[in-house]
């Protein structure tokens, strides 16, 4: 058993609820490979009172109420905050009907408990995984610069580049959110993983797809795919796709099964400047500049293998 719980991978989940930051949550609770030291919440999605809250809510739900929940950023470094009730209604988690949570919001400031956790933990042995803007952990990088060399590796969803944006043109909604935060995270010298659109439009909630977690009978099961439901149903209108594209949980998925996904090593680079490609990810696909390798970009996804994955996960529970 000790050999079990050494070899787990440790990992702070940053997030802004969102029913796909939700599932994503929900995969690693049940996986017995990560130990999740904490969640931390930023705006995003909703804003933060509404994020920290559903953070909870999906912890209960996964009936691991010990699960440590900080507020963190409750707006961009620079920028106006926006969100996205659009796509997943008023609340963040529409589709469930989930109870309000009981267990507690840790009194520490998110940023805050980054910074010592990352400092107090073995260097080399935390891995960052931001599902939403990349606030929380640019403010954690300003405030203790020396974080950067003890972080294992971030892998974060956001960015695109073949397939450009899904808030603007050119943009994607995390990365656009909070521009200037993710430019400093890309600029910090840590291993970064990246699934963008490119990878997570092609990871669809098919009607089969989330029949099958529904059919698990249980509370985790029905709930996520009353999630699901609700959360499809703007993508499908979008794009008119068989389903909806399943974002966050990607980051989770190739903590677990990364021979799921195929990539390279590229640049990438935040637009900061450009207000018609603020927040787009140039990303360096072919090499063309000198520009150092700073992010394996996921392009590819084996996806029937991906929801194997989740359906077997949520079925733990």
């Amino acid at each position: 058993m000790k050999d079990d719980m050494t070899a787990r991978q440790k990992i702070i989940i940053d997030t802004d609820p969102g029913q796909d930051d939700a599932v994503a949550i929900l995969l690693a609770l049940a996986s017995p490979e990560l130990d999740v030291l904490g969640i931390t919440a930023v705006a995003g999605n909703v804003p933060l009172k509404l994020t920290e809250k559903n953070a909870r809510k999906i912890c209960e739900l996964a009936g691991k109420p010990e699960t440590r929940v900080f507020a963190g950023a409750v707006r961009p470094l620079v920028r106006h905050l926006v969100t996205a009730e659009e796509v997943h209604g008023k609340t963040g988690l529409n589709g469930p009907d989930l109870p309000e949570p009981t267990m507690k919001l840790q009194p520490q400031y998110a940023v805050d408990w980054i910074v010592d956790t990352l400092m107090a933990e073995d260097a080399g042995t935390v891995t960052l995984c931001p599902l939403g803007p990349l606030t929380n952990i640019a403010l954690a990088l300003v405030r203790e610069p020396r974080i950067a060399r003890r972080v294992k590796q971030i892998v974060l969803m956001g960015g695109g580049y073949f397939e450009q944006g899904n808030v603007t043109p050119s943009a994607e909604f995390n990365i656009y959110v909070d521009p200037h935060a993710a430019d400093i995270v890309f600029r910090s010298g840590i291993d970064i993983v990246m699934m963008p659109l490119d990878v997570t439009h092609k990871a669809l909630t098919k009607k089969s797809r989330v029949e099958r977690i529904r059919q698990l009978g249980t509370r985790v099961g029905v709930a996520t795919a009353q999630m699901l439901d609700f959360f499809e149903r703007y993508d499908e209108e979008k794009y008119g796709s068989d389903g909806g594209p399943l974002h966050d949980p990607c980051v989770i998925a190739w903590l677990l099964r990364p021979d799921l996904f195929g990539g390279r090593h590229c640049n990438v680079t935040i637009e900061t400047a450009s207000e018609l490609t603020m927040g787009s990810t140039v990303v360096d696909w072919w090499g063309v500049t000198r520009r150092p390798k700073n992010a394996l970009v996921m392009r590819d996804i084996d996806d029937d293998g991906f929801f194997d994955l989740l359906a077997e996960r949520l079925g733990r529970y």
